[in-house]
């Protein structure tokens, strides 16, 4: 079975056509692929990890300070049970936190992005979260201006669709299972809503894909690697040139699946008023357009959030 590849991001500085193009038949190929050398710290990541376990370890009614009902979950936390994938019965087996973009004073976005919510409890949390999803924010517009060149749009093609972007980071805590024979997993199959997604904590087994032979392929990836996999809305704006592949988090077998798992994906977004429109360039006669209709980025995500049962 082939492998899902990883790249060292270095490379684009150092032998950037050959990474792009390395990088495109990755993503064309598997919508998935593992970024090294991006010099995110080891420290910065550790301490968000302490920072994000220490917030789930809190009594539950604690938690709850921090989720706002009716919200779809923009900002704070989502308890056990709630996320649904799209057509599953049954919710998946985690809990999350949400941590947004902080916005200047006067934003007309402020309508859309509500200000983050940081929990009192864990003073060090606002610290690394936001470090962290400023890390992984920079990390993806680098993979995106690669993207773009693959497909022969100007480097800097994403920069101000993406710069103030309705981007997530989600810290996730997949409790320890112990009732036998559940029907439910820890997230079921599933695509990502957004542009791309970056995940730091991969290195934990559990993370399938689904090649276009219909198989499911583990993807555990080296401790310092950041997994990146495209989401639907870019799906969408490349006409499926770049596909946005299904994957799920499965359960451990035996006595593993009593150990919590932690992950946490930063789900990088567009602009709210961002009109996604198939790109010219990814259209042809043997793929034609496939979305006549343009979309705003904030209207596909309140469609995507209803059909997952967050609002």
């Amino acid at each position: 079975m082939s492998q899902i590849p990883s790249l060292d991001i270095r490379r684009f500085n150092s032998d950037r056509s050959a990474f792009v193009a390395e990088l495109g038949a990755a993503y064309r190929e598997w919508g998935f692929c593992g970024i090294s050398g991006h010099g995110i710290s080891d420290e910065l990541i550790s301490g968000a990890y302490r920072a994000f376990q220490a917030y789930f370890a809190l009594p539950e009614a604690t938690k709850r300070k921090y989720h706002v009902p009716g919200s779809g979950g923009a900002r704070g936390y989502t308890p056990f049970g709630i996320e649904t994938a799209k057509d599953s019965k049954y919710p998946d087996l985690k809990e999350f936190y949400h941590v947004g973009r902080e916005l200047p004073a006067g934003s007309h976005y402020a309508e859309v992005m509500p200000p983050n919510l940081w929990p009192e409890e864990v003073p060090e949390f606002r610290q690394y979260a936001y470090g962290l999803f400023e890390a992984l924010d920079a990390l993806g517009s680098r993979v995106l201006s690669a993207l773009a060149l693959h497909i022969d749009l100007p480097e800097d093609f994403f920069a101000d669709k993406t710069n103030v972007g309705n981007s997530i980071l989600r810290p996730i805590h997949y409790p320890p299972i112990t009732a036998p024979d559940i029907p439910n997993v820890r997230a079921g199959a599933h695509e990502d809503i957004n542009f791309i997604t970056l995940l730091v904590g991969a290195s934990a087994a559990g993370l399938e894909v689904k090649s276009h032979a219909g198989e499911w392929v583990p993807f555990t990836a080296e401790a310092d690697t950041i997994v990146v996999n495209i989401g639907d809305m870019l799906q969408r704006l490349s006409n499926h040139v770049y596909p946005s592949t299904t994957h799920r988090v499965v359960n451990p077998p035996g006595e593993a699946a009593r150990n919590p798992r932690y992950s946490t994906p930063y789900f990088l977004h567009p602009n709210p008023d961002y009109l996604i429109e198939t790109l010219p360039g990814c259209i042809s006669a043997d793929n034609p357009n496939r979305y006549p209709t343009p979309i705003t980025a904030h209207d596909y995500l309140m469609e995507r959030l209803r059909e997952i049962k967050l609002v």
